[in-house]
């Protein structure tokens, strides 16, 4: 079919998009509609004396303020996995006696604009106690370092471990080589293109509706119900228009959701609050933020024998949604990739910080582990003398090994990693790189290549997901899938899974999601899930849809039907019926709801996987970076959209690029946000991207789900990220340096290397 699965159709999304038509929270106006703005402290750690807004509500247009006396009654936002025990650290919607980070909210100011929302903010008077902070993981874990949480007993608030670590130790203590490295990953802020808004809204017989851009909308109207607003479920809409980038950090409740509902019923007037970039910088969850110190042991001939890792992450003040699960259950079962390790021990301390939370950030702890594995990896072949990919090859796991269970809980399934790494070594032209390395010296450059092979686990949040069919007299099939499309272009992809199962055209099927009062469950988007189980989803809604159309069909045709290409036909005769004529004679009995739900009900996460080769050309005068060429062959299994596919990787290698060479977010020592603006937060620009990324795809399809996908979403960054400073740091002749790498950095560390060629 011209437009079914495997094609390279052109997004349906864009043309809604590219002519303005796009619906965002802010876009959204309501008539008698007021504004929110949040007043945050500047302090990263103080007690709360006293809070006077009497100055604030004699503001002209200011109708209400609310402190957390208003709204105590309100539970906190929910950590989800908290790894802690019975040591809580509740997030509370305002600060009650002590605010933690900067940017913590202390009042809620309602006006009948946004400047004087703004004004009334200001002339709020707190009365504030600083007190001590600890704005780094080194600071938090001193001896006698002052307590966020004084009911721990600590800043470290848990000690996770997965592994055999006596194994790993003697393995250790016996092995004829062990690199060791240091290894940091800085703290990174999502920066979506949009910024977060709400829109909230009451009324006395609908109750709460929440609009905001979100990755999910059921599992947030769930959490907002039950947890913060303490009603039934049923009470609470929450509706996900267009969305801006996400990147994980819109996956999360935030205060001002709640904030906005509560106004909106107290003051019986829809209330919409938008975030500015500070508000950004300031409260959106952040990412990566950890610190490792890893080994690898090896034999005489550069195998494996163990891994050893152990990682101080960084949670912020609180305990995000899912912030201590990113770099224990998401990314640290992954740690130790595609390699045939022995033993394995993966430890994690989990420290609290008078910094802003820190939580899922695209790729959600596996960019993490595959940077410590792949930056260990190419350190250890420098020490013993071998090509960088020649110990990948020794050590990669061969396709009659799998499934093989990594010894921290996972079964890869199925996958050829050598044949993805020769076919990434043919593609960028490995054989030539010594000549180009030559060519960049002759005119003064540093030319460096980094390899970088990952395997990450996707789609492993959750084991179902729905899909819910409407036929329309006109033969219009709406279906709403439970995922939360945020750029990635599911209009278009589910939409061809559906036109080649039931062989309709794009044009006879529209795609909806993010509303609760259209599809009430649903996982929502994340950890690259959205095909596995969404297109799963929608493969059985239609198998239950031609099911439900050939029984109507057969008893309308008086006989046994088939179907084909949208047509219910007679057995025998020339006599058909189209989803449009079933639609008319039997109105709403084609609708229905699918559930997908994989083997057993047990998650069943996909393994995508693939080899990414940069290379860096490093100026030694100035420290500035060029990356040259840059190939990748991957393994997402069955693609439904291969062009789909390859705009997913060139986002996520702009990500990783970007924490590579210039993203970094920086706290002062008294916990002040440094880098609290574009002014001083670096990204990525189009002209930091390589003139051309190669990429190409050897597929394993995935035994896990009908269609044979494996996730794609958050490949690009996992890959490069330690390709690129694996490439850097090859063109500085092996000296290691963390990210990002500034050209300051880079200037002196270059400065050596061209010292010792001229001696």
């Amino acid at each position: 079919m011209k437009f079914g699965t495997g094609q390279s159709t052109p997004r349906v999304e864009d043309a809604r998009l590219l002519t303005g038509q796009g619906r965002y929270t802010d876009d959204l106006a309501r008539p008698g509609m007021l504004y929110g703005v949040t007043l945050r402290s500047p302090y990263a750690h103080a007690e709360i004396r006293s809070i006077d807004v009497s100055a604030a509500l004699d503001v002209p247009g200011v109708v209400a303020v609310y402190t957390h006396k208003d709204i105590e009654a309100y539970g906190p936002i929910p950590c989800l996995v908290p790894l802690s025990g019975d040591v809580k650290t509740p997030r509370l919607l305002l600060a009650d006696d002590r605010v933690r980070f900067v940017g913590d909210g202390v009042a809620f100011v309602v006006a009948e604009s946004r400047e004087a929302a703004r004004a009334g903010a200001e002339a709020i008077y707190v009365d504030y106690e600083e007190l001590p902070a600890v704005a780094s993981i080194a600071a938090a874990t001193a001896p006698g370092a002052p307590a966020i949480w004084p009911q721990a007993g600590s800043n470290t608030l848990f000690d996770w471990q997965v592994g055999d670590g006596a194994a790993v130790d003697a393995a250790i203590a016996a092995a004829p080589h062990v690199t060791r490295l240091r290894i940091l990953q800085n703290r990174v802020a999502p920066t979506s293109m949009e910024v977060r808004a709400a829109l909230g809204e009451y009324d006395e017989a609908a109750g709460f509706t929440l609009t905001t851009g979100s990755q999910g909308v059921a599992s947030m109207r769930r959490e907002l119900a039950k947890v913060i607003l303490q009603v039934p479920v049923e009470q609470v809409r929450v509706v996900t228009h267009d969305v801006g980038g996400g990147f994980g950090m819109k996956s999360f409740l935030y205060p001002e959701y709640a904030l906005v509902l509560h106004a909106a019923r107290h003051l019986k007037r829809p209330v919409k609050w938008t975030g500015e970039r500070s508000d950004a910088f300031q409260t959106d969850t952040h990412g990566r933020a950890m610190e490792s110190e890893a080994a690898l042991a090896l034999d005489a001939q550069g195998r494996i024998l163990a891994l050893k890792v152990e990682t101080w992450s960084d949670l912020g003040a609180y305990q995000a949604q899912f912030g201590p699960a990113i770099q224990t259950m998401a990314g640290g079962r992954i740690m130790g990739g595609v390699y045939r390790i022995p033993a394995i021990h993966n430890l994690v301390h989990g420290v609290v910080t008078n910094t802003t939370p820190v939580d899922a950030y695209r790729g959600a702890g596996r960019p993490e582990s595959a940077y410590i594995m792949e930056r260990l990896i190419e350190a250890a072949a420098r020490e013993l003398g071998l090509g960088v990919d020649e110990i990948r090859a020794r050590n990669l796991l061969l396709p009659a090994e799998l499934p093989h269970a990594n010894g921290l809980g996972l079964s890869f399934d199925i996958g050829n990693f050598p044949a993805v790494l020769e076919r990434a070594k043919q593609v960028a032209d490995w054989a030539g790189f010594p000549a180009r390395k030559t060519e960049a010296g002759r005119r003064g450059k540093l030319l460096g290549r980094g390899m970088a092979y990952y395997v990450e686990i996707a789609g492993g949040g959750g084991t179902e997901e729905h899909a819910d069919v409407k036929v329309a007299a006109d033969g219009l099939i709406e279906m709403a899938v439970g995922t939360q499309s945020n750029g990635q272009g599911h209009e278009t992809a589910y939409a061809q899974v559906l036109s080649a199962r039931l062989g309709v055209p794009l044009a006879q099927i529209r795609i909806v999601q993010g509303d609760t009062a259209r599809m009430e469950v649903g996982g929502g988007t994340g950890g690259s899930r959205s095909m596995a189980f969404g297109g799963g989803a929608v493969l059985q809604c239609a198998d239950d849809m031609i099911a439900r159309g050939s029984a109507l069909a057969a008893a309308d045709l008086g006989g046994d039907v088939d179907y084909a290409d949208g047509l219910f036909r007679a057995r025998g005769s020339n006599a058909t019926l189209s989803w449009a004529e079933l639609a008319s004679r039997h109105p709403g009995a084609l609708d229905g709801r699918s559930r997908y739900q994989t083997k057993e009900g047990k998650p069943a996460p996909t393994f995508p996987n693939g080899c990414h080769i940069a290379e860096v050309e490093l100026d030694p005068d100035t420290g500035t970076i060029a990356v040259t060429r840059y190939a990748l062959v991957d393994d997402f299994g069955v693609l439904v959209n291969p062009m789909l596919v390859e705009g997913q990787i060139h986002g996520g290698i702009a990500q990783g690029l970007g924490q590579a060479v210039i993203e970094n977010i920086v706290y002062d020592d008294a916990g002040q946000l440094i880098t609290g603006s574009f002014m001083d937060y670096g990204l990525p620009r189009a002209d930091m991207m390589p003139p051309a990324v190669v990429f190409e795809t050897l597929n394993t399809p995935s035994p896990t789900n009908p269609l044979g996908v494996k996730g794609c979403g958050e490949a690009g960054t996992i890959g490069a990220m330690p390709s690129v400073m694996n490439a850097i740091i090859d063109a500085l002749d092996g000296q290691q340096l963390e990210m990002p790498a500034t050209p300051e950095k880079l200037w002196r560390l270059a400065q050596a290397v061209t010292g010792r060629k001229a001696a």
